[in-house]
């Protein structure tokens, strides 16, 4: 896909391990367009900062899925709840990611968002004020779903809050619903633990994603399920396009080391999950 070897060929002239941008760094910098520009589009240089700060972006907030599913995996049995909402996150955050990937950012204090595109040899960002349907949560889960790479998986569905199968509903179970009672005795993580959940995990055969159900709260399982194959098509999209080595900067934060041989990013299928090339 042309769109990311652009968005990530700035990042082959910058040290892989370079020092992190400043919180927050994109959007302060797409809000000094909007300012100076208004709505109107901007054209952009192909290693222009903007573009550098999204393609970083997109990794880091996969990187917080990465983590947000360890720690799903290893608060299964000591605490479902919040299991449940770690790996709700782990999902959020592997499709806010590929979002960033296809050009969006929410603009939360500028109530606009930000779209990024290729256009020629430059780039061109364009601003639309977001609306009342534009909350995060079911804005970048509709971007994605409607995107020609992924609306045919199952995985990559539109989020409703209101069915009774889905993500968002599963998780506004655990953050808003009284009386649930899964509060079982807590026990310490051991790593023993956490890597025999992620090897079963990886190693369920599954004919269709198990869309979480707020009826079988706490469903963590399937939570985990839909989390984990979320996250190994983000990390998969990317190589299609860059190679495992066709880029300096992937090829290290593909396989970031505080991961430590956690996760193999292998899954078990009956049929393919796979995003369309």
């Amino acid at each position: 896909m042309n769109r990311v070897e652009k968005l990530f060929s700035p990042l082959n002239r910058i040290a892989a391990r370079n020092g992190h941008p400043a919180p927050g760094s994109f959007v302060s910098a797409a809000e000094v367009l909007l300012s100076a520009g208004g709505t109107s589009p901007v054209t952009l240089q192909l290693n222009d900062q903007l573009i550098i700060l999204l393609a970083r972006a997109s990794v880091e907030i996969w990187h917080r899925g990465l983590h947000s599913f360890l720690i799903s995996a290893a608060t299964t049995k000591s605490s479902p709840i919040w299991s449940s909402v770690c790996g709700y996150y782990a999902s959020h955050y592997a499709v806010r990611g590929l979002a960033h990937v296809l050009g969006y950012f929410q603009m939360y204090r500028a109530k606009h968002v930000a779209f990024l595109e290729p256009v020629g040899s430059r780039w061109q960002c364009t601003f639309t004020k977001r609306t009342g349907s534009d909350r995060e949560h079911k804005f970048y889960w509709k971007t994605v779903h409607n995107d020609a790479h992924f609306s045919s998986s199952d995985l990559f569905h539109t989020n409703e809050e209101s069915a009774t199968s889905s993500d968002s509903s599963h998780r506004n179970m655990a953050n808003y619903t009284e009386l649930l009672n899964h509060n079982p005795k807590f026990s310490v993580l051991e790593r023993s633990f956490l890597l025999e959940r992620i090897e079963k995990i990886s190693s369920i055969e599954i004919h269709a994603p198990p869309i979480p159900s707020r009826i079988k709260f706490p469903d963590v399982e399937s939570v985990q399920l839909c989390a984990y194959r979320r996250l190994v098509l983000f990390r998969q999209f990317i190589d299609d396009v860059l190679g495992k080595d066709g880029n300096r900067y992937w090829s290290v934060h593909r396989n970031p080391s505080w991961l430590d041989g956690m996760m193999d990013f292998q899954v078990t299928a009956s049929r393919p999950l796979a995003i369309q090339n």
